[in-house]
């Protein structure tokens, strides 16, 4: 993982509980982003915030292409 202090999975408690079992939920894991974020919950739901600002105008897909071709730019695998 990262060379941050996360909280884990076992130790959540309150809003951040609620939103590793929210991403346990619908993907089936808790995505290393939200635990890099776990200290700062809110943080998150702000980032959340951003993104769906940004993805309202746009189809599904191309937010999928400008993504991977962003990655692609940063020369980033993950």
């Amino acid at each position: 993982m990262t060379f941050i202090e996360t909280v884990s999975e076992e130790k959540a408690t309150g809003q951040l509980r609620e939103m590793y079992d929210a991403r346990v939920q619908d993907r089936g894991y808790v995505p290393n982003y939200l635990k890099a974020l776990s200290l700062r919950p809110e943080v998150y739901q702000a980032w959340c915030g951003l993104e769906m600002s940004i993805r309202k105008n746009m189809r599904f897909r191309r937010y999928e292409l400008v993504t991977i071709v962003a990655a692609a730019n940063l020369e980033c695998s993950y």
